[in-house]
């Protein structure tokens, strides 16, 4: 079986990987002709396999040409959302305009981007249909199998995550089964339909924004409280049946962004998804909300708050991922430099940020250190739990009077005389 994959970012290149490992016949396809160049060169900025990118026997490509021999055809294009936080489906019908210029008949084509209920059969089919010139299911297939895969998550990898499947028919459902199960090494489950398959996999993270916000609900009444939120949870906690959430920045894209596309499909049914966009408005708020708070203890201090040197620990949008993309800190960052704080910051993978990066995340060049060890600061805000800094010790560079601000609540049992978490 020769199998073309469309876009490889953090989540597909693995899956690649794994598929030329078995069936040695993989093609990428991406527009970058950058990324391209870099995995012919054997870099892999993504970190996911780039200890394993020399064994891979991938074609990258940018023509679609060398796509058009495929039997599968499987879409892994982001699915983002626009300045109104309405669905973007632009990747997904550029995907979907490059497949039908080689579609041939008796090819399946896998979406496997996460999308609302329904995005599949009315968004993407339709455009492969009318261009092609061929009909599904008679002419070709569509099948649908949401990515499950963590990035920078050695455990759960792509071999060994449970796949959710779902086809136009059952001759599809065959092939698409017998083709995953060739990588992965537990079972796959079979869904009733695609649009259950779409479902399945948006409530995942939904179900998870909607948690972390009442976390931070909870965190922000404790306050009020003059009462320590771990200190509530850690009690919660010896209940069996307690969920183990805490309170969060959610900086992950597909948390942040997904919930959007199951609301919009939920009005466009003539429903007010109330619970969704209400939590979704809290886990909005929370990285303003964390500027905030640091401005109130460094007044509350008796501090200057003009200048007052603030250390920012780390910037990815998740630990040990190099990825600056979508991170959340970066409204924290555009709050606090609203009251002319000195913003310093610093990350493992600094050498990883681009142009756009420093654009997006509202910070200089030159505000993002390589040492922190020779200075002292009067707040430092921990943001990530990069793996490079276990064992750090902040009482190196922190003043008498420093204040720290622990959103990951790493050190909340270190006795730091001012300690401020989420």
């Amino acid at each position: 079986m020769k199998i073309a994959v469309i876009w490889l970012g953090y989540v597909w290149l693995p899956l690649a990987y794994h598929f030329e490992k078995v069936w040695h016949k993989v093609v990428w396809f991406d527009i970058s002709t950058k990324r391209l160049e870099d995995l012919k060169n054997w870099i892999d900025i993504t970190r996911e396999i780039w200890e394993k990118i020399k064994d891979a026997n991938i074609l990258y490509t940018n023509s679609p040409e060398d796509i058009k021999d495929s039997e599968v055809i499987i879409v892994t294009v982001p699915t983002p959302t626009n300045a109104n936080k309405d669905p973007d489906y632009t990747p997904l019908l550029k995907a979907s305009e490059t497949i039908w210029k080689v579609l041939k008949k008796w090819q399946i084509v896998v979406y496997e981007s996460t999308v609302d209920p329904g995005a599949t059969e009315e968004i993407c089919l339709p455009v492969l249909e009318k261009f092609s010139n061929l009909k599904c299911p008679l002419d070709f297939k569509i099948g649908y199998s949401p990515e499950r895969i963590n990035p920078g998550d050695k455990e759960h990898t792509v071999d060994k995550i449970k796949k959710v499947v779902a086809w136009i028919d059952s001759e599809t459902l065959d092939i698409l089964t017998e083709m995953y199960e060739s990588i992965i090494s537990v079972w796959i489950h079979k869904a009733s339909s695609i649009k259950v398959a779409e479902a399945s996999k948006i409530i995942e993270n939904t179900q998870r924004d909607i948690n972390i916000a009442f976390m931070n609900e909870l965190s922000m009444i404790c306050d009020r409280l003059w009462i320590n939120t771990f200190d509530v949870l850690e009690a919660a906690w010896t209940k069996w049946n307690f969920l183990k959430f805490t309170p969060w920045l959610v900086w992950w894209h597909c948390i942040w962004v997904d919930p959007y596309y199951l609301a919009q499909r939920a009005i466009k049914l003539w429903m007010n998804p109330e619970i969704i966009l209400a939590w979704r408005r809290i886990n909005d708020e929370m990285p303003v909300y964390t500027a905030n708070q640091v401005v109130k203890m460094i007044i509350k201090s008796g501090k200057k708050v003009e200048w007052a040197n603030i250390l920012i620990m780390w910037l990815t949008f998740k630990e040990n991922v190099p990825d600056f993309r979508n991170s959340k800190i970066w409204d924290t960052i555009k709050e606090l430099k609203e009251f002319w704080l000195n913003i310093k910051a610093i990350d493992p993978y600094k050498a990883f940020m681009s142009d756009y990066d420093y654009h997006e995340l509202n910070i200089e060049k030159n505000e993002v250190i390589d040492e922190v060890w020779n200075n002292t600061y009067d707040w430092i805000i921990y943001a990530q739990n990069h793996k490079e800094f276990e064992n750090i010790d902040l009482k190196e560079i922190i003043w008498e009077t420093s204040i720290l601000f622990d959103i990951k609540w790493k050190f909340r049992k270190d006795n730091f005389k001012n300690y401020k978490s989420l």
